[in-house]
Order: C-alpha cells, then sequence, then structure tokens
C-alpha cells in the first residue's frame, strides 16, 4: 500500500511537472498555422513618404517604457497597406495625414507585452497563446496628423492609454477629439478595417485570419 501511494504520488508530480514543461514550451515560439496565405509585406513609407512614422516602441516613450524595437519601421499586408495608403490620401484633400505608431509585430515582442502588463490591464495587449493580428501584419496603430505643423490633431487619449478613455466609444472627451476620432474610424471602416473594441487607434484588417502568426525582424519581413 505505501508502495502504491508512493509510486502514484511520484506520478502526479511527474505529471505536474510534465504541463508545467510543456506550458513553458508552448510559450516559448510561436502558435503554428497551416494553410495560410504567403506573406507579402510592405513598408507604408515606401508606398508613400508622406506617411508619418512615430513607432513608440523603436523609443523609450512606451508602456513598457524601453525600446524594443531596433528600428522604427512600419510593415503591413500588401492589401493592408494599399488601403492605410488610400485613407492617407483621403486625409491629404483636408490637409491632414496619417501618423503611424505601429504595424506588423514579431510575436517575441507581444509575448513581452503580455508578460509585463498587470492582469487587470491585459485587455489592451494580446495573448501571446493566440496571436495578435499586429503578428499577422494585418494590424495598424496609427492616428491623424496636420501637414502643415506636423502635430498630431487632438485625440481623446494619447497612444497605448490604459483608460477608458481609449475606447473608441467614449463619450467624454471634447467635441474636436471626438469629431478626429470618429474621422479616422469612418474612413478606416470604408477601407475594410475594424476598431479594436478597446483601443480607438487599433484597426484590424479584413481577412486577417487568413495569414499565419509572423516572428521574423523587420529585416526579414522586407525580404517577403
Amino acid at each position: 500500500m505505501i508502495r502504491t501511494k508512493r509510486l502514484a504520488f511520484e506520478f502526479t508530480a511527474w505529471l505536474f511537472c510534465l504541463i508545467l514543461f510543456s506550458s513553458a514550451f508552448a510559450q516559448s515560439a510561436a502558435p503554428k498555422e497551416s494553410n495560410k496565405r504567403e506573406a507579402q509585406l510592405i513598408e507604408l513609407i515606401k508606398l508613400d513618404p508622406t506617411i508619418k512614422l512615430d513607432i513608440r516602441y523603436a523609443t523609450d516613450n512606451n508602456f513598457v517604457g524601453r525600446k524594443v524595437y531596433p528600428e522604427a519601421r512600419a510593415f503591413l499586408q500588401k492589401p493592408a497597406a494599399k488601403a492605410v495608403k488610400r485613407v492617407h490620401d483621403k486625409l491629404k484633400k483636408q490637409g491632414l495625414g496619417l501618423v503611424i505608431f505601429d504595424g506588423y509585430r514579431p510575436w517575441a515582442i507581444t509575448k513581452l507585452f503580455w508578460e509585463v502588463t498587470p492582469e487587470d490591464k491585459q485587455k489592451f495587449v494580446a495573448n501571446p497563446d493566440k496571436g495578435s493580428k499586429h503578428n499577422r501584419g494585418c494590424a495598424v496603430d496609427l492616428s491623424i496628423f496636420d501637414l502643415k505643423t506636423g502635430q498630431p490633431v487632438p485625440m481623446p487619449s494619447g497612444y497605448d492609454e490604459f483608460t477608458e478613455r481609449a475606447s473608441p466609444n467614449y463619450a467624454g472627451g471634447t467635441e474636436e477629439e471626438n469629431h478626429n476620432r470618429e474621422l479616422l474610424r469612418k474612413l478606416m471602416e470604408d477601407e475594410g478595417f475594424t476598431v479594436n473594441p478597446n483601443e480607438w487607434w487599433h484597426f484590424d484588417y479584413k481577412n486577417w485570419e487568413d495569414y499565419a502568426i509572423y516572428d521574423i525582424s523587420f529585416a526579414e519581413a522586407e525580404k517577403q
């Protein structure tokens, strides 16, 4: 009886360790998916150099508090990139333009964001187990800037602000802030994007599920 209990205990301990190991292993690499479209990542400023970049993750000015990208670059899958350019072209007729905060994001960075974000704020970041639409090259974080001054237009919240003001449906902003947010949303939705329910600046392109989750560098993305 004692031997049986000991064996049972050892088996349970082994099984527990195996589960922990498997969980850790699953978190060490991007989820693998099959039957996905071939990636064709396009650098946004190569489509139109007047698109402004403010890639926060290539600086210390982000919620992590340190640089996590080696370069300030923004890529998207070709159909999404062309749709962003069309929005930029429409804004230029109003003396405005798009400023890009982020595009394609390597999976390892999504994993980092999840790990450093408090549990009560994790609705603002993607779970690495499922991957992010940014990892697929089909999500973009952006806002509007004034072509004449180069300054961003007022919005109800700052970028990556983890508060209720970040919601695309937040009603507490000024008339100007709400107008600018709704202008951005309408133009993006007209081109096949859907706004994130927690972040007015985050838009996902249609058919994002057709693409795989990538964990490649910007240098590698340029070669896709």
